[in-house]
């Protein structure tokens, strides 16, 4: 019986387990199929550690080959675990291994699959914390799937409702945060998750930054924590640190192919002006990424970095590749392919400017700005870029006055056109406003930013805007 059930509600591996465990979050899943081969002891244990294994490596690839094989491993453990007497730890089981077969099912496209596995998780979830409310770790798989119901856009909040889910992003965050303060083995991914939140959905990327970075000085070579350091820091316009990252990452090839980091590089010499680089890291990452997540986007840049380099033939070529390459799934392809139906590359100027404000590159954004005149912006949404652009830089240097003033100028030119500049615009004076603890206007700014009927960023900008107005629940 004691290799069977864990001791206590924290849940900690044995040494043996824990060294298997350490490779997995170091995404080195061969290292760690060597340990779990031989492991003899804590069998639920061990099959939380081989799901966690099987779902990285279909995550971070993206590789879809995989998860056929995969699947069946999860669907042996489902029936292992329906057989075996009720318990916190087979019910926490059943609940991660429905959750991370959703994660999967979303990353193939099958959205449908994936929201019954998550409903099916969160069904084990309010049974576990029922019957077992002291167990630990099932904090970690109910504080997910708040967060991730909690950020889903209004307009889809009946959809969820339906399905018997609610959810909170601030819950969410508390439920994370008493796992990383307890003394469960899987206080490491609390950390990873905690922070992922923290950056992704409520956009405290120099928080978040921070927090991976506090992690990384522990585990200095831990791959995982230094790609989610390298996409904190791009959003928050650091990539001159982030390249840092995406160097020490390239010392250290052992383990799974992170293809992905081809595509930040692309993303971060772009920013940087170094075009014949950007254009290199893209194509690397289009010959080899299994996927077509993110090509369609990568096409587009490879256009934009030949458009300012002066090659109008090439920029045109890879702008057409672009148009019959890939989805429009991810954020990234929904932007190229809407910049793509305009039938036209972005104004040259002012994609500079963004570009370099994106990456921290202020200088450089600045000197762009002043040479720009009414003549190069021909068009209403070049003049309302502009402004946007003015505000986003002095934003991101501080000079918030000036900000405020160029992002209600973006709000009020943006009208009803299908931009986002407006929607962005109105959610930024939400986070200045919070910042300043004007909770009122902040209120107002969030409310606004999702009032836009149409744009490009609808979802993320809806979900962005909603996660803080539910923040603001307490303060108003």
């Amino acid at each position: 019986m004691f290799s069977l059930y864990a001791k206590g509600t924290d849940w900690k591996f044995d040494t043996n387990l824990l060294k298997s465990y350490e490779w997995v979050i170091n995404l080195q899943p061969e290292k760690a199929n060597e340990l779990l081969a031989h492991y003899n002891g804590n069998i639920l244990h061990k099959t939380y550690v081989q799901t966690l294994n099987e779902t990285l490596q279909i995550l971070i690839t993206e590789d879809h080959s995989r998860f056929a094989t995969f699947d069946e491993h999860f669907k042996e453990r489902i029936k292992y675990l329906e057989g075996l007497p009720t318990s916190a730890e087979s019910l926490f089981l059943l609940a991660e291994i429905h959750l991370q077969r959703g994660f999967c099912y979303l990353n193939l496209g099958q959205d449908l699959n994936a929201v019954l596995s998550i409903r099916k998780a969160n069904q084990l979830v309010v049974d576990c914390r029922k019957k077992f409310p002291a167990f630990v770790p099932i904090k970690k798989t109910a504080g997910v799937i708040q967060v991730m119901v909690g950020a889903v856009p209004e307009k889809y909040q009946w959809f969820m409702s339906l399905l018997g889910m609610r959810g909170s992003v601030a819950a969410g965050q508390q439920l994370l945060s008493d796992l990383r303060n307890s003394t469960s083995s899987l206080k490491m991914e609390a950390d990873i998750l905690f922070f992922a939140v923290k950056g992704f959905i409520n956009q405290q990327f120099t928080e978040a930054a921070s927090g991976i970075n506090d992690c990384l000085k522990d585990q200095p070579g831990n791959r995982l924590l230094l790609f989610m350091g390298v996409n904190m820091l791009i959003k928050d316009a650091r990539s001159e640190e982030a390249l840092q990252l995406i160097h020490r990452i390239d010392q250290q090839p052992e383990g799974l192919p992170m293809h992905y980091i081809d595509y930040l590089r692309g993303e971060v010499l772009l920013q940087k002006g170094e075009y014949a680089k950007s254009i290199e890291a893209f194509k690397k990452f289009i010959a080899v990424y299994p996927s077509i997540s993110f090509k369609k986007d990568s096409y587009f840049k490879i256009a934009l970095n030949y458009w300012l380099l002066n090659n109008p033939r090439n920029a045109q070529l890879y702008f057409e590749k672009a148009k019959t390459t890939g989805s429009a799934k991810a954020e990234p392809d929904r932007y190229a392919s809407y910049q793509l139906e305009t039938g036209s590359l972005p104004n040259k100027k002012l994609s500079q400017v963004r570009f370099s404000t994106d990456g921290g590159y202020y200088k450089e954004a600045s000197n762009v700005l002043q040479t720009i005149s009414l003549v190069d912006l021909p068009t209403a949404k070049d003049q309302t870029e502009y402004y946007y652009r003015k505000a986003r830089l002095a934003h991101r240097i501080g000079e918030l006055s000036a900000a405020k003033l160029f992002y209600q100028q973006s709000i009020d030119m943006t009208k009803n056109n299908p931009w986002y500049f407006g929607a962005n615009a109105a959610l930024q004076l939400g986070y200045i406003a919070k910042e300043q603890k004007d909770f009122t206007n902040a209120r107002k700014y969030f409310e606004l930013a999702m009032s836009f009927p149409r744009h490009e960023y609808k979802n993320s900008i809806d979900s962005k805007a909603k996660t803080e107005l539910e923040l603001l629940n307490p303060k108003t």
